[in-house]
């Protein structure tokens, strides 16, 4: 009798070990479907074999980190349709299934924080860059800097913007010089530095680093140069100002010439 049950009992383990198995296999086999028809362009195919092979083998990561991508794939970025606000939860929400198993895939981190970055979620975006920063893989990625500088900038300067629309002083003094505006009054640029001093300075060193690795990066020197302009209207002093509109001007100058250089090159190589 205990002869028996122990047989039965084995017969079962091994019928489920069989199963297993056998789901694994099925689960291969929708992953690469998945995968033709992603490759295909047919993100919503794609998607239904991704969500089958999950469910057959929740522990296949590939197919998580594929349909998210799908999702992905399918967001219109700064649409605000029903449908497209949608796919951007999705989106999200698949990723962030991906950092349940994997919370280091970067991929899946950056990826997030570009959908909070398109839907205007600066704090969002800013906070996932900021965690790739303590990522071994992204710790030296000059692009992780980059995103966290232009994030800053994304807030400092609508705030400033509309800071001087309200006291009138959103012209510039001369046509002739179109950086050069009028200073903001004393009380306003104090409550003004208040407000964007801590991200101007973060995104000139957040920028700065990202040139410093590498230093052909001209989206990077384009916005340095952009945070030095913010860094202008803070300053409590005309002199201070004129440096950092100077400094903002030989930046733009150096990320122009870095771009003619950086065309000219491809249009060489296409030769």
């Amino acid at each position: 009798m205990r002869f028996h049950k122990v047989a039965a009992w084995c017969g079962v383990v091994l019928m489920a070990a069989a199963m297993c198995g056998c789901n694994k296999l099925r689960a291969r086999d929708q992953l690469n479907k998945g995968v033709g028809a992603y490759r295909n362009a047919q993100f919503q195919q794609a998607i239904k074999h991704f969500q089958t092979a999950i469910d057959l083998d929740p522990s296949l990561l590939m197919a998580r980190l594929y349909l998210a991508t799908a999702y992905f794939q399918l967001y219109v970025p700064s649409g605000d349709s029903p449908e497209n606000l949608k796919i951007a939860d999705q989106t999200i929400d698949a990723f962030n299934d991906v950092l349940k198993y994997d919370p280091e895939n970067v991929n899946a981190i950056s990826s997030i924080a570009t959908v909070y970055y398109y839907q205007k979620k600066f704090d969002k975006a800013k906070e996932l860059q900021m965690r790739r920063l303590k990522i071994k893989e992204d710790e030296n990625n000059p692009e992780v800097y980059y995103w966290i500088g232009q994030l800053d900038w994304d807030v400092a300067y609508p705030r400033r913007m509309q800071l001087r629309k309200d006291l009138n002083i959103a012209n510039p003094i001369d046509s002739r010089k179109p950086d050069i505006f009028p200073p903001i009054p004393a009380k306003d640029r104090e409550k003004l530095a208040e407000d964007n001093g801590p991200l101007v300075d973060e995104g000139i060193n957040m920028l700065q680093k990202a040139v410093d690795l590498k230093p052909d990066y001209v989206e990077a020197i384009s916005y340095l140069n952009l945070m030095y302009r913010e860094k202008s209207d803070l300053e409590p002093d005309e002199s201070s100002r004129m440096a950092d509109i100077a400094k903002a001007n030989e930046l733009s100058v150096k990320a122009t010439d870095l771009m003619k250089a950086q065309t000219q090159k491809a249009a060489e190589g296409v030769k």
